[in-house]
């Protein structure tokens, strides 16, 4: 299978149709060989519109709504990130020059695609996703949707730091960024989006007599 091209139609099929007019964030999906990130035997799928398992339940966000949050994040050469349950997300903001580093809570996720996030220069942590690794970031990102408002990724930002996740309560989801101010927390609806809940981030259920 020549993945180049590949790589090509999906920017040209399902980023560059969606409104997604930033070439950076265009030249790093076009550069970072996405197939690495799933099993050899799912490597086939990784340019089609489906959400491919990469290893544990984890799944690679479609390339449209990953291209959509990026855009929206207005990422700057130099900031660091923290991408959540995002191994993929993490390869292409390196390549945009970031400073990125990927948490896992299974390792199982990294024996996929940890090599190849070594070669794009991404720091490795293997850490429960309620608790956000340590630092100061300037962005955090994931590729799995959260149940409720992600606290504890909020309060890992600096200020002036960028949150881009999909919220999916319900059947619904609502890809959102939150920008953390000096002042407090701004939240902004940016599109529809349904990515698989990560089970961590889901609150355990209360019941009221």
């Amino acid at each position: 299978m020549d993945y180049a091209a590949a790589r090509k139609v999906m920017v040209d099929s399902q980023v560059r149709v969606n409104d997604v007019t930033d070439r950076a964030v265009q030249a790093a999906m076009l550069a970072v060989p996405r197939e690495r990130f799933v099993p050899a035997d799912r490597a086939f799928a990784a340019y089609a519109e489906v959400e491919v398992e990469i290893a544990a339940g984890r799944k690679l966000m479609l390339a449209r709504d990953l291209s959509k949050l990026l855009q929206n994040l207005d990422a700057r050469e130099g900031e660091t990130v923290l991408a959540v349950a995002a191994p993929y997300a993490a390869a292409v903001l390196a390549r945009m020059g970031l400073t990125v580093t990927a948490q896992e809570s299974d390792a199982a996720v990294f024996e996929v695609a940890g090599a190849a996030l070594a070669e794009a220069g991404v720091q490795t942590v293997v850490a429960p996703l309620t608790q956000p690794a340590a630092g100061d970031w300037d962005i955090i990102i994931s590729e799995g949707a959260v149940a409720a408002r992600p606290e504890a990724w909020i309060a890992a930002l600096k200020i002036g730091g960028r949150l881009v996740v999909v919220e999916r309560p319900g059947a619904a989801g609502k890809a959102v960024l939150y920008v953390r101010g000096a002042a407090g927390v701004s939240r902004r609806e940016l599109f529809d989006a349904h990515p698989d809940v990560l089970a961590e981030l889901t609150p355990e259920p209360t019941f009221a007599l």
